[in-house]
């Protein structure tokens, strides 16, 4: 598959993951999972108290990897080093970085592998805090914080919501693993910017938004048992609203007709015309956010034929056809309950940047996704995709990727644009 954007700035680099002993530690398989996805090496070193909660076996299962836990074991300093295991990463990640762990290296500990490597390492670091809220809102915690700050250690979250304990809500939760593996690639591609450039702390959340997407083709009838329609599969909205639901949003997936299984917590509106999709969405309007993925049929049968149209009788029929309702533009350009981000797609097979750009103004969307459908891509209908986004900055080309990554980013992209306000990607 061709791609104009060469390839991606993290591939092929390394991240050393250091997991901390908390409930969230359960979490940090999925990040892996994560980061195997956008081809960056994961190496984990997990502290005693880690190993409490999920076990070596796990992690370096879905690493590939083998999973480092004793400075003083002999074989493994021989082999590795803790010197070498915490230079040769391009990044180190701690993660759930607990309210020990953080008060450890605020305080130059180095009693453990963990704190040894964090210690003895030159390269950028990045925590993920994860505690009691009432830890996280300590004196002593907020100046350990403080002091990491100072010393140039990137922060993500911690978010809001409840906590493992029954009755304890407030700040304290873990970054979901979809907002630390965006702020990761974020941090990869971008080794030089100040940590706080690319920091979406707790607002990096959907939690609260209302987030609306569309996906999949609308079947335009000819008659009871023909119709126009086109080859949308429908995986990459679906991912979007995927996506959008892990990171807490309320999310409402309207769909043409594929075969795919509803994402989980997910509310699935499903329709087959252009004109059924369009009362769908004005139903479940107002929302933060609104993503039209959806493959839209731009023609329908003036007049469908109430029977199946036979051959012999009268030659060839003839079908008059007439223009959609351009559910984009009718939502884009709406004064009133206009989702705050609106974003478009466009599937081209030529000139794919002009014809996008122009349908971004055209169409009074905000962003627009755009990807070269042509049959040589295997894009419509596969598994894979290939997007830049436009805005009214710029261009931003994504590399190649799964869907789901595709939806991951965009997604992140969204819910810091919520929150920030910002008007670029």
């Amino acid at each position: 598959m061709h791609s104009n954007s060469g390839p991606s700035p993290v591939t092929d680099k390394t991240i050393l993951l250091i997991i901390g002993g908390g409930i969230a530690a359960y979490k940090c398989l999925d990040l892996i999972r994560r980061l195997r996805e956008r081809k960056i090496r994961t190496r984990v070193v997990m502290t005693a108290a880690a190993q409490r909660f999920i076990t070596p076996l796990s992690a370096g299962a879905i690493s590939g990897e083998r999973v480092l836990t004793d400075l003083f074991n002999l074989d493994d300093e021989r082999e590795i080093g803790h010197i070498r295991l915490s230079r040769e990463a391009d990044l180190i990640v701690v993660a759930p970085a607990t309210a020990d762990l953080i008060a450890k290296m605020a305080g130059g500990h180095a009693d453990d592998l963990a704190t040894a490597v964090l210690l003895a390492t030159d390269k950028p670091v990045l925590i993920a805090p994860a505690m009691n809220p009432r830890m996280w809102l300590h004196p002593a915690t907020r100046r350990n914080v403080a002091m990491l700050q100072a010393d140039g250690i990137a922060i993500i979250g911690p978010n809001s919501g409840e906590m493992a304990e029954r009755g304890e809500a407030g700040p304290g939760r873990m970054a979901e693993p979809l907002e630390i593996a965006a702020r990761i690639e974020a941090m990869l591609a971008n080794p030089t910017l100040d940590p706080a450039a690319t920091a979406p702390t707790p607002r990096g959340s959907l939690s609260g938004r209302h987030v609306l997407v569309t996906a999949g083709p609308t079947h335009e009838p000819i008659d009871p048992v023909r119709y126009i329609a086109n080859r949308s599969s429908g995986r990459q909205g679906y991912a979007i609203a995927a996506a959008a639901a892990q990171l807490g949003a309320r999310v409402t997936l309207v769909s043409g007709p594929v075969e795919l299984a509803d994402p989980a917590g997910v509310k699935v509106v499903r329709v087959q015309t252009a004109a059924e999709m369009l009362a769908a969405v004005d139903i479940a309007l107002p929302a933060d956010a609104a993503v039209f993925a959806a493959a839209v049929a731009d023609w329908r049968v003036a007049d469908a034929a109430t029977e199946k149209i036979k051959k012999g009788k009268g030659g060839t029929p003839s079908l008059s056809l007439i223009e959609n309702p351009d559910i984009l533009k009718t939502v884009a350009r709406r004064a009133e309950i206009r989702p705050a981000l609106v974003v478009g797609f466009a599937a081209e097979t030529e000139r794919v940047l002009e014809h996008a750009r122009a349908k971004r103004k055209s169409k009074g969307c905000d962003w627009i996704v755009a990807n070269d459908v042509s049959p040589q891509t295997g894009i419509m209908g596969g598994t894979r995709n290939t997007v830049h986004v436009i805005t009214a900055d710029g261009v931003e080309s994504w590399p190649e990727m799964a869907k789901d990554a595709v939806a991951e980013k965009l997604v992140a992209r969204i819910a810091e644009h919520l929150v920030l306000g910002q008007a670029d990607v």
